[in-house]
């Protein structure tokens, strides 16, 4: 078996010093009241934290009520839910963890909301995974994109207060800013619509104004859409250099999220299939990237640092099953000598050696 020699090397990213290269993606749990997160969230980011992982990224947490997936969702609109972040950031960098969170809106995706809000009156598809009927969402008027650009600025400065290390925003996966760069579902005709990528630069700059000077702002994308008509890798890079310029640090490189998966329009699913977007908006923009997709093998993550892809791997369902992923891939594939052991808590040492 093939000694890793680059997932378990450290990485600094501004002010961040990663002892790994490993990052624990967003993905929603669907498990809060009212947006504030609870023991379920304390003790589900806590254990991946004592399991290794370098970076862990809170799931999307919403800048409004009406953003949110659906009732389950985290939010970061108001004190209460502020308060209950700082005990969950405290937590994980007590077990030597860096921790960032996700802010999002997810405009017409957000299919339990009655007042679901988009770009145009574009509904996400015919039917939902239930075969049900979706909603369809309301135009926002241009006074509302502005103060959409300010509430994702209050998130992100309630973030900060709350001691996060590095903020993402959600611009992939079909959610709001997504809609409004994606030619689909921005149909527009003020300067929202002239200028897609125009609402993702406004919120990129509005971050920075309130985040200290040497914290990271990673940015998410869906680097190539999926459906039908989606736009292509060449267009997704494009907004990226425009996010880039805009003040985005780090690219997380997904894709698709513009609805039903189209033949001709995505790679076929093997691991490490969105790679090739992450290494060209690496190339586009020279800012550090994430790989994502189907990276839970570690020889495989470890193969696209090494030869330079990536800069972090996200490891998403792999790190639901095994909250010690780190760990495990550390033992089995470079041993257990003691030099080894570095991510092992002092309490499971005897585990690992």
């Amino acid at each position: 078996m093939a000694k890793l020699r680059t997932l378990l090397t450290p990485f600094s990213i501004k002010n961040i010093d990663l002892k790994n290269r490993v990052v624990m993606p967003p993905m929603c749990q669907y498990s809060a009241k009212d947006g504030v997160p609870n023991d379920w969230h304390l003790v589900h980011y806590t254990s991946r934290a004592v399991g290794g992982v370098g970076l862990i990224i809170v799931e999307m947490t919403n800048v409004a009520p009406n953003g949110r997936i659906s009732g389950g969702c985290l939010g970061l609109w108001n004190d209460e839910q502020q308060h209950a972040f700082k005990k969950l950031v405290d937590s994980v960098h007590a077990q030597g963890a860096k921790i960032g969170i996700q802010i999002a809106h997810a405009g017409r995706k957000a299919q339990d909301e009655p007042n679901a809000v988009a770009p145009s009156p574009i509904h996400y598809g015919e039917l939902d995974y239930a075969g049900q009927n979706l909603i369809t969402p309301r135009e926002l008027t241009t006074a509302e994109v502005k103060d959409l650009v300010q509430a994702f600025a209050d998130s992100v400065k309630r973030a900060v207060e709350a001691g996060f290390d590095t903020i993402e925003i959600h611009a992939a996966h079909g959610y709001l800013i997504h809609q409004f760069y994606s030619p689909k579902s921005n149909q527009r005709t003020d300067e929202y619509g002239q200028d897609k990528a125009l609402f993702g630069v406004e919120i990129i700059q509005a971050a920075k104004k309130v985040m200290p000077e040497n914290m990271p702002l990673i940015v998410r994308i869906s680097a190539q859409e999926y459906g039908k008509d989606g736009f292509d890798l060449d267009y997704g890079v494009a907004i990226a250099k425009r996010f880039s310029d805009a003040g985005a640090d780090v690219f997380d490189v997904s894709g698709g999220g513009d609805g039903v998966l189209h033949k001709g329009n995505h790679p076929e699913f093997y691991a490490g299939y969105q790679v090739d977007f992450a290494r060209k908006v690496k190339q586009a923009t020279a800012k550090p990237v994430i790989a994502v997709g189907m990276l839970d093998n570690p020889s495989v993550a470890d193969h696209i640092l090494g030869i330079g892809d990536a800069d972090l791997v996200a490891v998403g369902r792999g790190l639901l099953r095994d909250p010690y992923w780190v760990l495990n891939a550390q033992y089995q594939q470079n041993g257990a000598d003691s030099d080894e052991v570095r991510f092992v808590p002092r309490q499971y040492v005897r585990g690992f050696v």
